[in-house]
């Protein structure tokens, strides 16, 4: 299954692979032949890229899932003023370019709170991007309490999307968003409950478990 924000990216290359082609065909020469074959990388490339497999939630209450697939590169206690308006635990979620970016809600509840940023492109795993670059904010509000993440946009990465508007009632495990090429996902887990993941874990979006309420 192909996420529809890749649609267009992947006809465009599609369509570009077929003129190549035709070239090649009419005129022969390294050139286009070679221009083909870089196409055709490219649009097998997308189809991977923009790769949005089935998920089920695993059948557990009280549990904040990864609302991305990726790299734990920073777990940190930290003060959130922005929504949660308490010190909580951030873990940072890193993806890379060959990750399924079809990003997931962590949590059942309500969203509350939601503010889009522009800002720089910094790698994503630069201790700075979580700050300085684009990004959109999310807080959730659940059963058990507030929960609050950030798509922020990495090197390459040059576009959020994002299809959450306040007052949505979201389930945890439904898709909400992507972020193209390369890009980090932080999620703010308040006190209230526990971080089941360490550093290096590898976590997949509604599927592996990165805080439990207490």
């Amino acid at each position: 299954m192909i996420t529809k924000e890749g649609y267009s990216i992947i006809g465009f290359t599609a369509f570009f692979l077929l003129i190549w082609l035709l070239l090649a065909f009419l005129w022969g020469g390294f050139v286009f032949y070679g221009l083909s074959i870089i196409n055709a990388a490219l649009l097998i490339f997308h189809f991977f890229f923009f790769r949005d497999p089935d998920r089920l939630p695993p059948a557990k209450k009280n549990i904040i899932l990864a609302p991305a697939d990726g790299t734990i590169i920073k777990i940190d206690s930290v003060e959130e003023p922005e929504y949660l308006k308490e010190k909580a635990q951030m873990v940072s979620i890193f993806m890379s370019v060959f990750n399924v970016h079809v990003n997931r809600i962590p949590v059942t509840g309500k969203v509350d709170y939601y503010q889009y940023r522009e800002g720089q492109y910094l790698a994503a795993f630069n201790d700075r991007a979580c700050e300085a670059n684009e990004q959109t904010h999310i807080g959730i509000q659940t059963d058990h309490g507030k929960i609050f993440f950030k798509q922020i946009a990495g090197l390459i990465a040059r576009r959020i999307v994002c299809a959450l508007n306040m007052g949505d009632n979201v389930k945890q495990g439904e898709r909400f968003g992507v972020i193209k090429y390369g890009s980090r996902v932080d999620i703010f887990i308040p006190l209230g409950a526990q971080v089941m993941v360490n550093e290096k874990d590898k976590v997949t979006a509604g599927q592996t478990i990165i805080g439990e309420w207490v």
